[in-house]
């Protein structure tokens, strides 16, 4: 037996402002939802957990009530689908999210941004669809 990825918990300040945050970066819909809690996931794979197989992992933002106070250990990667990797920052830039310094070279390939609350991802250069 082994295990599969199937959900990736966030702490966060305002779980509302996230989960819009990233389903519409990521094209996800509000599947769960509580007064402390919001789950997003894919629409095309409803049945996230219960489906055999990988599965693309559900977010869940948990509200806490203390706040980030440094850079993540864990973060987000995502890739870009239908456009270049400039276009997709300016969009998630658009969207709410900032440019992070957490100590790049700038000879990266990756840009590394922030979403609302200060949690670090990057955009990768290559398209993947």
């Amino acid at each position: 037996m082994t295990s599969k990825l199937t959900e990736i918990a966030i702490d966060c300040a305002d779980p509302a402002v996230l989960s819009r945050f990233w389903c519409a970066a990521l094209d996800y819909v509000v599947q769960e939802m509580d007064d402390e809690t919001i789950t997003i996931g894919s629409p095309e794979v409803p049945e996230g957990k219960s489906r055999r197989g990988p599965v693309p992992p559900v977010l869940t933002f948990a509200r806490v009530p203390e706040g980030k106070v440094v850079k993540n250990r864990v973060h987000l990667d995502v890739n870009t689908t239908d456009v270049e990797q400039d276009e997709e920052v300016r969009r998630l830039l658009d969207l709410g999210a900032r440019h992070a310094d957490v100590g790049q070279t700038g000879d990266e390939s990756w840009v590394t941004l922030t979403d609302p609350e200060g949690n670090e991802f990057c955009v990768l250069s290559g398209r993947h669809p």
